[in-house]
């Protein structure tokens, strides 16, 4: 049975006009230990799927280029969790530089979350650990040039926030005050860095997840890079060769329970019943996640086969097909620079994917057209409608 006691404290604070108690988290790992007969089971089903996703990303017929795609769907899924209205499209739009009516502010901090997520990435590739300084590199990239530039970028928070609520002691959750911010971060980086066979890689990434979002170290883009955390915890370990697993569907889609189970562990030290739900949420996402890599992997070789029967066409063709599977959504332009083909060659090669129904023309303009690779996007775009 779960404990009923606070996985932490209390302390009062004053905010000028009122009294209100904020929660400090205790250091990780929780205080009573875990009960692991109860993780064995979704802790071995989640193992079982993530070891089968990364095993797929091998056989992908360019793992950069799903990974470019997959990494901007992450990207606008867990910035929906925090309220942006923007699509894949818009994202892809905005990229392309092509992105009149779209929420500009939206995509931006999308196009924000894909930057944040590349610079980690590449700084584990370099042997940089997952350290304070990292998260406020990563943090720094995440709120820069948009509506989070105010909120101090790349810096821990030197006042009170809180989540919910139009003031501390009307919120629905008042993590540490500033006073107690930095040892409760050095305290989660020493268990990062801690190695205890006692806690599996996924069982310490739900915990560590948890303590960020508690301590909520940051004025604006705790949720965001909590999510990131995951991932560059997965990878950094070696348990994903690729950063193939993201949970913001299956979060974003479980919002409720999610945020219940935060402050159920908070409250009630709900260690147990959050480990549970966070395990399902990593064998669901990896299922989705390889049979989404399956369907492309089948999608892509149909629709090389039929334009491999073009004859003498095919092969500009095929070049641009291969183009769409890095950008579903470009104009002739852009296609023209990348791929180095002169203007006729490459129009007649969009001309061809479309009579084949692969591309379509969105625009409908004489200038400025731009075409999508319908079947990928479709593919891509599951699960992404704006909440």
């Amino acid at each position: 049975m779960t404990s009923v006691h606070p996985s932490g404290h209390f302390v009062a604070f004053n905010t000028g006009q009122e009294t209100t108690r904020a929660f400090v988290p205790e250091p990780l790992p929780p205080t009573e230990s875990l009960r692991f007969e109860r993780l064995y089971e979704p802790l071995e089903a989640a193992t079982l799927a993530l070891g089968k996703l990364d095993g797929i990303s091998s056989l992908l017929p360019d793992t950069p280029l799903f990974l470019y795609m997959y990494i901007r769907k992450e990207a606008l899924l867990s910035s929906q969790i925090e309220g942006t209205q923007s699509s894949l499209s818009d994202l892809l739009l905005y990229e392309n530089q092509a992105a009149p009516g779209v929420p500009i502010d939206d995509t931006a901090e999308v196009a924000n979350y894909v930057a944040a997520m590349d610079h980690g990435l590449l700084r584990l590739r370099e042997g940089f650990p997952i350290s304070l300084r990292l998260i406020r590199e990563i943090h720094d990239v995440l709120l820069s040039g948009n509506r989070g530039a105010d909120k101090n970028p790349g810096e821990f928070r030197r006042s009170q926030n809180w989540v919910g609520g139009p003031r501390p002691s009307l919120a629905a959750y008042v993590p540490p005050p500033p006073d107690r911010l930095m040892e409760c971060m050095g305290e989660l980086e020493k268990f990062i860095h801690q190695e205890d066979p006692a806690y599996p890689v996924l069982v310490k990434a739900g915990l560590v997840h948890v303590q960020f979002e508690s301590i909520h170290p940051f004025l604006d883009g705790n949720g965001r890079l909590g999510r990131l955390l995951i991932t560059f915890l997965l990878c950094a370990s070696g348990l994903l060769r690729e950063p193939t697993l993201y949970l913001s569907l299956y979060l974003k889609k479980n919002r409720e329970e999610y945020y219940e189970l935060l402050q159920a562990v908070r409250e009630k030290s709900a260690w147990e019943e959050w480990l549970i739900f966070f395990l399902k949420g990593i064998r669901e996402t990896s299922q989705q996640a390889f049979e989404t890599a399956q369907k492309i992997i089948a999608l892509f070789e149909k629709d090389q086969d039929r334009i491999e029967k073009l004859g003498r066409q095919a092969g500009s063709t095929l070049r641009v097909h291969q183009y769409l599977q890095s950008r579903p959504l470009v104009s002739i332009p852009s296609a023209c620079q990348s791929l180095n083909l002169t203007a006729p060659t490459v129009t007649k090669a969009m001309n061809n994917l479309q009579q084949l129904g692969i591309v379509s023309e969105i625009t409908g303009q004489k200038r400025s057209r731009m075409y999508v690779y319908d079947g990928y996007l479709r593919l891509l775009s599951e699960g992404t409608e704006p909440l």
